[in-house]
């Protein structure tokens, strides 16, 4: 009842909104115009006035009003791209294999994958047993549990031992809230009750106990561990992450011998372990925790294999016996040149993900002899991954690898012997050549120096005359490296003369933890110097010009691209901001906030003067003035947990009332998904296609007819 009153009065306000945008044949629509509702804070001194803060107010018919009258007025204002938004779409539809199956992987006597059925818009989970020649089981089919919802999304997936009982985790609402539920997959039954805001899920050895982990209601940190039975009376309560600056996750090795309660920050982390086979013992700490000591363990043949930063920034690996844990043997040194960023371990192996030169590689290390290999390959600017392996006892490595101009591919790897075989590419459907794209990799140089590689993928017969139009992409943050990988999509751009480039800026860890440590607290302004510098650049060499220059990141990325437009507000033609975390200060200053406490070591804490200060330096909302800006589409989600759509929402209704151009400034905002966008693959291509159409249209890839 509540929802239909709020939508009855929404559309009253809607309709007064809206009403000055009627307009004559050919006259341009008026923007929504949101109220000026002041509020006044003051913190170290300083006064600051927002007059759109009740814009957080989600129940508030106004709010909904406004959402809707902006989403009105980018339906108008893009009235002319509507055709071509189509035709991308089905572009991009056109070459999705609508009918599809992943590689099969083997885990104890079944061969699980997914399938996709023509037509259909989510994954089928299904298994064979004993064979790929067995009868299919449907283990779960999200086309009919998301029959009648507008959003939904798998989160956890995990079988028991002997593949009788599965645990999984469903969101329905965009908001990372996610339902455990217990199937059993003999009887085809679901458990009668469920578990609420659970954020994992593993097995114990018994095939009978599960531990799964909640987070707190308000700021959504996973925060408590749980055992229960399969069968039993009541779930019983382990362990409580209170400090506020962890989370607490369950994991199980490998080999399946131990199961592994993690608590972690950004920056520390602290790890238990208890016998998979004595699922009702205690958990007991490998290593106390220690301010800044990030490690992760892993188990093999009775020792703990441990991945550590201590004394070793890029992280080394030691070994300690599982009952001595502090006693520690070097395995793997630290080299300040190359970051170990995980392990995967099986009977004779172990496979290290490590990143040199900002490029990721496979190192494979065999126990007994410790000879050790990477993994070749054969393009200069790719990504390669380890992939789904349950398999412990196996000397086959399963890995993806992709680049800008190569479809993902699926190899199974043979560790002794090097062989690899192509299991699938990815297919494009209607044809694809790799031959008709080039890629390359150049490095900008920033304000101090540093060096920033630049990956750039374009059609051939590209000529680098300063003339083409481009589209420049970035994160920087978290330690986050962006991989270089292939986008069907992304051949709408390229075919229609678009070159695309992403730039590893610092902030990241494309180069190593200093990478991150440079652009992160009280060094965040080098993230957007650095992809200034690299807009620079490619106008510099002749890849476009800052008039043909499309720029983009989402969340934190919609951060950077908010900071560079007030910094340099001529760097590009036009900006997509997508689910933009734009009004740091509120935000941080906010501990009910999902992920606020949690990333003080991130962004600094407004509370302490210093920090609040150069806060303020750079907050995209904050430092929104009266100037010129170019075309801006700024997207967003009304069920988005991580970056709240009130931001976004405040940013264009502030932006709206200082900006002194006439460019277009739009705020679309999907009333029914979450941070990621719609669920649904096909809906997702559609956003997709209006994000493109527009950026085209402003570059003048396509002629305009905006009046």
């Amino acid at each position: 009842m509540l929802y239909q009153l709020l939508v009855i009065f929404s559309m009253v306000i809607l309709l007064d909104l809206m009403s000055g945008a009627a307009t004559l044949a050919g006259e341009k629509p008026k923007p929504p115009v949101a109220k000026k509702k002041p509020k006044t804070d003051k913190l170290h001194g300083d006064v600051r006035v927002d007059n759109y803060y009740w814009l957080r107010e989600k129940d508030n018919p106004e709010v909904i009003a406004y959402l809707n009258a902006e989403n009105t007025y980018t339906d108008a204002m893009t009235a002319d791209i509507k055709d071509l938004s189509e035709k991308i779409y089905k572009e991009m539809r056109g070459r999705i294999k609508e009918a599809d199956l992943s590689v099969p992987y083997k885990d104890g006597d079944y061969f699980y994958y997914t399938r996709y059925e023509e037509g259909k818009q989510y994954p089928i989970y299904c298994r064979k047993k004993g064979s790929l020649d067995g009868i299919e089981e449907v283990t779960l089919d999200l086309n009919k549990l998301g029959e009648g919802k507008k959003f939904i999304a798998l989160g956890d997936y995990s079988v028991s031992d002997n593949g009788e009982w599965l645990a999984y985790t469903l969101d329905l609402t965009g908001f990372r809230q996610y339902t455990l539920y217990v199937k059993n997959l003999r009887t085809g039954d679901v458990m009668k009750d469920v578990r609420e805001r659970v954020t994992g899920a593993e097995w114990a050895a018994d095939n009978k106990t599960l531990f799964y982990t909640t987070e707190d209601k308000i700021t959504k940190r996973s925060n408590q561990l749980f055992r229960m039975t399969v069968g039993g009376t009541k779930d019983e309560l382990l362990y409580e992450e209170k400090d506020e600056l962890f989370g607490t996750y369950i994991s199980r090795s490998r080999d399946k011998k131990y199961l592994f309660s993690i608590s972690a920050s950004s920056e520390t982390s602290e790890q238990r372990f208890l016998s998979s086979d004595t699922p009702n013992g205690t958990f007991k700490v490998i290593l106390p925790r220690e301010n800044k000591h990030e490690y992760f363990a892993e188990h093999h043949d009775g020792l703990f294999y441990t991945r550590t930063n201590k004394d070793a920034k890029n992280f080394r690996i030691v070994t300690a016996p599982v009952n001595a844990p502090t006693a520690w043997t070097d395995f793997i040194a630290h080299n300040a040149a190359v970051k170990l960023e995980g392990m995967v371990m099986f009977k004779e192996f172990i496979v290290i993900s490590q990143r040199q030169n900002g490029l990721p590689e496979l190192r494979v290390v065999e126990f007994n002899t410790k000879a050790e290999h990477l993994v070749e390959v054969p393009e200069p600017v790719y990504t390669i991954n380890a992939a789904a392996t349950p398999e412990y006892e196996t000397n086959t490595l399963r890995f993806t690898y992709q680049s800008l101009v190569t479809p993902n591919s699926v190899y199974d790897y043979n560790m002794s012997t090097k062989e690899r075989k192509l299991m699938k590419q990815q297919e494009v459907v209607g044809g694809y050549d790799a031959a008709q794209y080039a890629s390359e990799r150049v490095f900008a140089t920033a304000a101090d120096g540093k060096k920033i590689p630049i990956a750039i993928v374009y059609k051939k017969g590209f000529k680098r005359d300063g003339n083409a139009p481009l589209l420049l992409y970035a994160y920087g943050s978290y330690g986050f490296s962006l991989p270089v990988t292939f986008s069907s999509a992304r051949l709408s751009l390229l075919d229609r003369g678009v070159v695309y480039a992403q730039a590893s800026i610092r902030g990241g860890g494309d180069m190593g933890e200093e990478w991150h440590d440079d652009g992160k607290m009280m060094k965040k302004m080098n993230t957007f110097t650095d992809f200034i510098a690299c807009a620079d650049y490619l106008v510099k060499e002749k890849y476009s010009s800052h008039k043909r220059m499309a720029i983009e990141g989402g969340s934190a990325g919609g951060l950077l691209i908010g900071a560079v437009l007030n910094l340099r507000p001529d760097v590009c033609k036009v900006a997509h901001l997508a689910v933009p975390f734009v009004d740091v200060i509120n935000t941080m200053l906010d501990e009910t906030l999902p992920l606020t406490v949690g990333e003080f070591i991130e962004w600094g804490n407004p509370k302490i003067k210093e920090q609040y200060d150069y806060m303020k330096t750079y907050c995209p909302y904050t430092n929104l003035a009266a100037k010129n800006y170019p075309s801006i589409l700024v997207t967003t989600s009304l069920n988005d947990s991580q970056v709240m759509y009130w931001e976004p929402a405040k940013y264009v209704a502030k932006l709206r009332d200082l900006k002194t151009d006439k460019n277009p400034l739009l705020l679309k905002t999907n009333m029914d998904a979450g941070h990621g966008g719609s669920s649904g693959r096909f809906d997702r291509l559609k956003e997709i296609a209006f994000e493109y159409a527009f950026m085209m249209r402003e570059l003048g890839v396509v002629p305009s007819q905006t009046p």
